[in-house]
């Protein structure tokens, strides 16, 4: 399965609130696994959300199970995710795939309640801490128009040009 094509900032579409999601069916739940595909595809990716391959609906994956002692709920689906508790507020380093040449400092809280449906029309609920809780806002971000550079503490001290990022990939 090909990966989608990552858009990347200064791409105006970044900006746009995607729109809930309505139908669950078969045509959801390809999308779903070619949006997965080019998560597990991208160097270091852990969230990945629909408006950044061009398609504006509030869908959202995150996995952060790849790293190493970090507590988590495992592959979490989030469609039409929101948030309903966050607790304590940290600083801490982002990078994304549509800003690929950077990373910066972003407070966001330390511990979140996320309710969302999974690509069977399943509610669901997750308490994420830490890494998990950082990258899950993060891509709900995305579905709301926003990039971690809307969110840095100072542009003049706190975005940082990455140091390295793999290869690149896009479809």
């Amino acid at each position: 399965m090909a990966s989608l094509e990552i858009i990347t900032y200064p791409d105006e579409r970044l900006k746009q609130v995607a729109q809930p999601v309505e139908r669950f069916d078969e045509a959801l739940r390809r999308f779903v696994e070619r949006l997965e595909q080019t998560m597990r595809d991208a160097p270091g990716g852990v969230g990945i959300a629909a408006p950044q391959v061009g398609h504006l609906f509030r869908i959202a994956i995150v996995d952060v199970s790849s790293r190493p002692k970090i507590a988590c709920n495992g592959r979490m689906v989030l469609i039409n995710p929101e948030i309903l508790s966050w607790e304590g507020m940290v600083k801490g380093r982002e990078g994304c795939m549509s800003v690929p040449d950077f990373t910066g400092n972003v407070v966001r809280a330390e511990c979140i309640t996320v309710s969302a449906l999974d690509e069977t029309g399943r509610q669901r609920e997750y308490r994420c801490t830490g890494y998990e809780a950082r990258a899950v806002q993060h891509e709900i971000d995305h579905l709301d128009g926003l990039l971690f550079l809307d969110r840095l503490v100072s542009r003049r001290t706190d975005l940082f040009p990455r140091k390295n990022y793999g290869s690149r990939k896009s479809a």
